[in-house]
């Protein structure tokens, strides 16, 4: 299978490089490997330490080889979800490391690629899944779900709390979807497009997040993180989503009020203007750094 290798902008890249404070001689992990934007950023200023690239879609590390080719022997691949990271890194003899990173939320290859079905930028399947070996699809989870537990999805996953229920029902109307442009189409049927945000962004973000677990996915990272990391390392997330950023947030200020972490910034993180004016895609963008003890 060959792939085109699309260009990639690593969200808060210089902000990422500061918090994790990289070392030339650590052991750090790229949590969301993605394309290899931070990755490769982060194995450029190794010289004896090693950066581990982990994804769960073994598409998004191929491309992020191909990526980060110059700096080929200081990085580890590893194809795998969040919750069995510290194995895998047992396994790799790093049974701790000094830094991890996570950029939450699907890639550029996989928005861009309409036969994933993760856009309706695109047409193609209802799928969504990042390892398409395992589990159910969202056209399978659509089938599925009663009428209660999809408002529930809207509402909890996907933030549309005002227009779920409407949206609902017609997509029950609809069943059964098998294509992302079909689901798009029953979405802003049912809520005409107002502003400039497709009235089925956060379906769509919302049937992603349950087919791959990811608060599932996150919540187990965040349990594993302040064991993984080893004292006087970084933890640095990078969170599109509110529900995300309260998660990590709330993580956070537990791990210090337990005496696990201190805080390393006062305020969010957030990406300068001219960031998002040449990367749209960073806008959303909130960053959170600790330091463990």
């Amino acid at each position: 299978m060959s792939f085109e290798s699309p260009v990639h902008v690593p969200v808060l890249l210089e902000e990422v490089l500061r918090w994790l404070a990289v070392r030339p001689d650590g052991v750090y992990v790229d949590a969301t490997a993605g394309l290899g934007g931070h990755t490769a950023a982060i194995a450029r200023r190794l010289t004896t330490g090693v950066v581990i690239a982990n994804d769960c879609d073994a598409e998004s590390l191929e491309l992020a080889r191909r990526n980060t080719q110059p700096w080929a022997e200081r990085i580890r691949f590893r194809q795998g979800w969040f919750s069995t990271l510290p194995e895998a890194c047992r396994t790799m003899g790093f049974p701790q490391v000094d830094g991890l990173l996570a950029d939450l939320g699907p890639s550029f290859a996989q928005l861009t690629s309409g036969r994933r079905g993760f856009s309706f930028a695109a047409d193609g399947p209802l799928d969504m899944r990042f390892d398409p070996s395992t589990g159910l699809t969202a056209s399978q989870w659509l089938d599925r779900l009663s009428y209660g537990e999809l408002v529930g999805l809207l509402v909890e996953a996907g933030e549309e709390r005002r227009l779920a229920e409407r949206i609902v029902r017609a997509i029950l109307r609809a069943r059964p979807l098998r294509s992302t442009r079909e689901l798009a189409r029953v979405v802003e049927e049912a809520v005409p497009r107002r502003g400039r945000l497709h009235p089925a962004t956060r379906t769509f973000m919302a049937l992603r997040r349950l087919v791959n677990r990811e608060q599932q996915e996150l919540a187990a990272l965040l349990e594993a993180a302040p064991a993984l990391v080893r004292p006087g390392g970084r933890v640095v997330i990078i969170a599109f989503m509110s529900t995300e950023d309260r998660q990590v947030k709330r993580s956070f200020q537990e791990w210090i009020r337990q005496g696990r972490a201190v805080r390393l910034h006062k305020h969010v993180v957030r990406p300068a203007p001219e960031e998002v004016r040449a990367n749209p895609a960073a806008r959303s963008a909130r960053l959170r750094a600790v330091e463990i003890r």
